[in-house]
């Protein structure tokens, strides 16, 4: 019986998915762009953006487009790291912006309710405050021009 209740517990781990992949309808540069402005337009500071394809490209590698979008609230992240510091492993937060193997260009986030399984959090409003800011931000950078 404990076996059975490991194995299930770990194909829980295994298969449970706390990353959000979104298409986009721009490519991965307009898409980053897009990004930034609406979190910026939010009042959040972006504090970098990583080139993951170019830096591969230094080291005469081979890398789909990709590039990483960091960037956070300083009020929401330091009340979450006084609850658990550890938390700054996993803060600011990302999205990373890609052209998957079939050339399509995607958006990809971890869900918020991954920090409060990792970390010993009591912010279910902070945490629904995240799904619902990474939500928008990802609708509005890779959403479909109308014509």
């Amino acid at each position: 019986m404990k076996k059975i209740l490991v194995l299930l517990a770990m194909s829980g781990l295994l298969f449970g998915n706390d990353i959000i992949i979104k298409k986009s309808c721009e490519d991965v540069t307009t898409t980053t762009n897009n990004i930034k402005k609406i979190v910026k337009s939010k009042g959040l500071s972006v504090f970098a953006t990583i080139n993951h394809s170019g830096n591969a490209k230094m080291v005469d590698m081979q890398l789909n487009e990709s590039k990483m979008v960091i960037f956070g609230n300083a009020k929401l992240g330091t009340a979450l790291m006084q609850q658990d510091m550890t938390i700054g492993l996993d803060l600011p937060l990302r999205i990373l912006v890609y052209k998957d193997h079939d050339g399509v260009v995607k958006m990809a986030y971890r869900d918020g309710s991954w920090l409060a399984q990792k970390h010993v959090l009591d912010a279910p409003k902070k945490v629904a405050k995240i799904n619902k800011a990474m939500n928008m931000f990802t609708e509005k950078a890779g959403q479909c021009k109308k014509d």
